[in-house]
């Protein structure tokens, strides 16, 4: 009996593309299929989670999970990454850094006890993180096989220093945006947020998308072009960043 995206509580966005909501921080995942191989678009925040996300990616696509990118180093984003060792990860040029440092993994579990993750759970995941071993500077197209290429893009700063975003190519388009765009509530800007930069990054995110594409929010439903511009427009207003 074949599996489908919606049978293990998935949103299929496009061919062959699908995305979940996470429970308690409504953190997506992102998934692509290719021949022979698929990418996954964050790890979920612990090594239960991500170890959930392998065995459905593997249930949807007939594959392991052979590439994975993080779209920036916060723990609901990374915690689960290690819960795929064979896998090649990608990042935004620094989040390797962020990853390693032991101040800023001590940090990363401080703040996932603080928003409610159990304190064993976060010091494991904080003990186990793997840093993106390709870091990317620019765009970075993956081939995932069967015609499948996936553009990486690092867009930022904006939420973080180091934001990626995912283009999956197709009819239509789908962005994996991180958390520069959320739909369930106000963008979260952090201390490691650089709010002068962000709107800037929404335009780099629109000019790969462009007006018809998907944009999957880090946090949040699915949400269109006018969506991103209106909360590019609204951050620019709320740090008094010139437009």
């Amino acid at each position: 009996m074949t599996v489908t995206w919606e049978d293990l509580g998935w949103e299929r966005l496009a061919a062959g593309v699908g995305r979940c909501r996470l429970p308690v921080w409504d953190c997506t995942a992102g998934l692509v299929a290719g021949e022979g191989a698929a990418l996954l678009i964050d790890a979920g925040s612990s090594l239960a989670e991500g170890a959930k996300l392998r065995a459905q990616a593997r249930s949807l696509t007939g594959q392991h999970v052979t590439h994975l990118a993080l779209t920036h180093a916060h723990f609901d984003h990374v915690f689960g990454a290690a819960a795929f060792p064979d896998a090649e990860v990608f990042g935004a040029v620094g989040v390797d850094a962020v990853l390693t440092r032991v101040r800023d993994r001590e940090e990363l579990r401080a703040d996932a006890v603080r928003n409610g993750l159990a304190a064993p759970t976060a010091e494991e995941a904080s003990l186990r993180l793997v840093p993106p071993g390709h870091p990317v500077s620019g765009e970075r197209t993956l081939d995932l096989g069967g015609g499948r290429q996936v553009l990486l893009a690092n867009v930022g700063p904006g939420h973080t220093a180091h934001d990626l975003a995912v283009l999956v190519p197709g009819d239509p388009e789908v962005v994996f945006c991180g958390d520069l765009v959320e739909e369930s509530g106000e963008p979260q800007a952090g201390p490691d947020a650089v709010p002068s930069h962000w709107p800037a990054a929404l335009d780099r995110l629109l000019g790969l998308g462009g007006e018809d594409a998907v944009y999957v929010p880090g946090h949040g439903a699915v949400v269109d072009a006018a969506f991103v511009r209106a909360q590019r427009d609204a951050l620019a207003a709320r740090f008094g960043v010139s437009r």
